[in-house]
């Protein structure tokens, strides 16, 4: 007996700081624009998405010091912007990305209870960890922690969040208007929290909001990162979009599930994509391969290789051979603050496989850094793009896809009018939202909280 077609899940991402934007497009709009966060969300609704997710970025990023190409934009703040945006949407999930290096508990927690009340219960929260001591200076702890302890502070950070937004689960404060004295529990919002990360005590000043506590997201691809996401999420932001390396990780991570006491039902995985459409598949190969070489310039191609090479490259041509010398391993001064750093945990062996690819291709700098930098995920007609989603979708290769448009803010706009119909046609997207909060729309189990 063939089981029932899964229901893709599908969400819009803002690219903000990133090397995606082809800012050269003329249709390219501003990054910090409110007018640009509200197109692309209300776009994204309009096609009954999931939710808007936005990324954040602690402080900007700086290579030779100056600060990186796409920065310049800035960004503006993740609460505020999406505060903002639960005034113009009314069932669209608002996804903000916040750091547990950098921030406290009891701020987070409140800012997202309060978030989840503004919104009547569309709130989530995307736990990430800040890795460099260069992030690290715009705060008063400064410094920065290793890996295992940026994860150990991650777990009890979010448990201490937890631990608030039930604070007061149960019967709430009831207030005799009369009398003006305060009736029910009086424990009610008390906390107490102490471990090697935090000391805490007191009462949360947030009543419990629609959905309890915000939907958890979570981005790691480490062993760590994925024993965290197994643990706690309630969906993992993945960048395996292909459906080989989308299955070995949807079978691993979901695999881990059991030994925390959770079912394959109680965490999504949504991999980031990004897409090109096209009236023929010739048409979106061609265009694909002008956005590619738009996304990585000639100044940024050599960027991108420092960030390997850990040396000053400016005297390289990017239409020219990879350098002879290898990169320096030592402590990285040349790039600061760019997570694409600490993907490459071994640059001597990164750039033994970039040599032998540019060899066996004849690639230049630039046209390597295209290769590995910049390809898109789905290319094609509108219904080759939505063939190929939903049958990664059925064959467990993810639930659904985070998308990444290379355009701000109207990069989504085609998506919406072309290939969620087709989508929606076969019966694996929904044409109307039926819950009435995000964890709801996700299809995630209720949540079991200790007064229940």
């Amino acid at each position: 007996m063939s089981r029932p077609r899964k229901q893709i899940h599908l969400a819009a991402h803002f690219p903000g700081v990133n090397n995606t934007t082809v800012w050269s497009d003329p249709r390219a709009g501003s990054h910090i624009d409110f007018g640009s966060f509200v197109h692309l969300a209300q776009t994204a609704e309009r096609a009954k998405f999931d939710f808007f997710f936005l990324a954040e970025g602690l402080r900007l990023r700086e290579q030779h010091g100056r600060i990186y190409d796409l920065d310049v934009v800035g960004r503006p703040d993740t609460f505020t912007v999406l505060a903002a945006l639960a005034a113009v949407t009314e069932h669209l999930g608002l996804a903000g990305t916040i750091s547990s290096t950098f921030n406290e508990p009891v701020e987070v927690a409140r800012q997202f209870a309060s978030l989840d009340h503004l919104s009547e219960g569309r709130a989530a929260w995307n736990v990430v960890t800040s890795w460099d001591a260069f992030t690290g200076e715009n705060f008063r702890r400064g410094g920065y922690l290793a890996q295992v302890d940026r994860y150990e502070r991650a777990r009890t950070f979010l448990e201490t969040a937890h631990e608030l937004f039930e604070s007061w689960a149960g019967d709430e404060v009831v207030a005799d208007r009369a009398s003006g004295e305060f009736l029910g529990r009086a424990d009610v919002g008390t906390f107490a929290h102490r471990d090697r990360h935090f000391d805490i005590e007191g009462r949360f000043s947030v009543p419990r909001s629609p959905q309890g506590r915000p939907v958890i997201f979570q981005a790691g691809d480490s062993e760590e990162g994925r024993a965290f996401a197994a643990s706690s999420a309630d969906a993992i932001f993945s960048r395996h979009a292909t459906r080989e390396a989308g299955q070995a990780f949807y079978r691993d991570v979901k695999g881990r599930l059991a030994s925390y006491g959770r079912g394959p039902e109680d965490l999504l995985i949504l991999p980031a994509a990004t897409f090109v459409l096209g009236d023929t598949a010739p048409e979106a190969e061609e265009i694909a391969h002008e956005v590619r070489h738009r996304q990585v310039s000639g100044p940024t191609a050599i960027k991108l290789l420092e960030q390997v090479w850990n040396r000053d490259l400016s005297s390289y041509d990017p239409d020219g051979p990879l350098p002879e010398v290898d990169p320096d391993p030592r402590e990285h001064t040349v790039a600061q603050g760019r997570a694409s750093v600490r993907m490459h945990r071994d640059p001597l062996a990164t750039a033994r496989e970039w040599r032998a690819r540019a060899e066996a291709g004849g690639l230049s700098i630039r046209r390597l850094m295209v290769e590995v930098s910049a390809r898109q995920a789905f290319v094609g007609t509108p219904q080759q793009v939505a063939d190929e989603i939903d049958e990664l979708v059925q064959t467990d290769a993810s639930d659904g896809f985070i998308l990444v448009p290379h355009l701000t803010p109207t990069g989504l706009d085609e998506f919406a009018d072309r290939v969620v119909p087709l989508l929606q046609e076969r019966g694996s997207f929904r044409t109307e939202y039926t819950g009435t909060t995000l964890r709801e729309n996700l299809g995630l189990p209720a949540l079991r909280t200790a007064a229940s």
